[in-house]
């Protein structure tokens, strides 16, 4: 029996080292605009919490991804849909640093995280021509089909607010 319990504790362990590298998703992360044409970023918790969201130019080289904006939720956003404006301070939202503008043909991707990295936000890639394709009142976020490919789709609000978790 006791040899069962080592080898048990030997398995989880061994797990645990290697699945350390990421942050479970508890969350799907969008991008909007308001009808101002002000940029949004939206977030759909689905089940913990999330403390906050950055945005940052997308490499494959993390040691050279740069952020171009950070924010810090008051409160831990609950279960639930929240939108708060990127380029412009916004309610209930600590800008920990401003959004710097958006250059053409760079590839931005929007994450949302928590302080104790206990949950992350599921990403989304768009560079300014996507965002500029985007009208009010609907959502760009990245979809993961049944077969696990990941791919960047636009819905409705009302559709992002009632699908987006279903994968998560």
């Amino acid at each position: 029996m006791s040899r069962r319990f080592v080898g048990a504790v030997a398995v989880g362990v061994a797990l645990a080292a290697t699945s350390g590298c990421t942050v479970s998703p508890d969350a799907v992360a969008g991008i909007s605009v308001t009808a101002e044409g002000h940029l949004l970023g939206v977030m759909m918790v689905c089940g913990h919490h999330i403390d906050g969201a950055t945005l940052y130019v997308d490499t494959d080289d993390v040691s050279k991804q740069v952020t171009v904006g950070s924010w810090t939720a008051d409160r831990p956003l609950t279960p639930g849909l929240v939108a708060w404006t990127l380029d412009a301070p916004a309610a209930d939202w600590t800008t920990t640093k401003s959004l710097a503008p958006l250059t053409a043909k760079t590839t931005y991707t929007l994450s949302g995280w928590t302080k104790d990295n206990s949950w992350s936000a599921s990403s989304i890639t768009f560079t300014p021509a996507d965002r500029d394709r985007l009208t009010p009142g609907q959502v760009r976020y990245a979809d993961i089909s049944d077969n696990g490919d990941e791919s960047a789709i636009t819905v409705s609000l009302a559709d992002f607010k009632a699908k987006a978790c279903q994968k998560v």
